[in-house]
């Protein structure tokens, strides 16, 4: 009985392989969406990963998504020469994915949209805030740092339609876990 519920508590913590395949492309995306489209900010870039990570907040696994944002992004800063900023990213992201999880869904049911927008607007604005202060902190400068912040709230605001606009298409046709 012991080791029939040990690998009922082993089975909670680990990936079935449909969810490791999942997370791996979902990983892939948030990388590709977030590498290809760089767009040069002061200190960095913008880029569509973004709406990729609150879409997978809104309908995938939470710890697909929170992987997927974490690692997809931290490998575009590693291979677009921002080595530096990967920890920050790895924070910033989680956060990010986390707060849309937390306030822009209940389970499977359908929220508010209301509560959709108010996720993607606080998970925007914590990304800009974060980010300046990383910038501020890596390069010991302020003032460069506030120069990135117009960027970095006009990608929130970006990716954040994109997402609602994508949204009721993917809703209907995501795989269900």
């Amino acid at each position: 009985m012991e080791r029939l519920m040990e690998h009922q508590n082993m089975k909670k913590t680990s990936f079935t392989t449909q969810e490791l395949v999942f997370t791996a492309l979902m990983t892939a995306l948030v990388f590709v969406a977030t590498y290809l489209p760089h767009i040069p900010i002061p200190l960095g870039y913008a880029h569509l990963g973004d709406a990729v990570i609150f879409l997978l907040a809104l309908l995938a696994p939470r710890r697909a998504a929170l992987f997927a944002a974490c690692i997809g992004s931290a490998l575009a800063d590693l291979l677009g020469g921002f080595a530096l900023w990967i920890v920050p990213t790895l924070v910033i992201k989680f956060v990010m994915a986390e707060i849309v999880y937390r306030i822009g869904r209940r389970g499977d049911a359908i929220v508010p949209r209301a509560s959709i927008i108010a996720a993607l607007l606080l998970s925007s604005l914590w990304m800009a805030a974060a980010y300046t202060l990383a910038g501020a902190v890596l390069y010991a400068s302020m003032s460069a740092a506030l120069a990135s912040t117009p960027g970095l709230l006009m990608e929130g605001l970006v990716n954040s339609v994109l997402a609602l606009l994508l949204l009721p298409m993917l809703r209907e046709r995501f795989p269900k876990f």
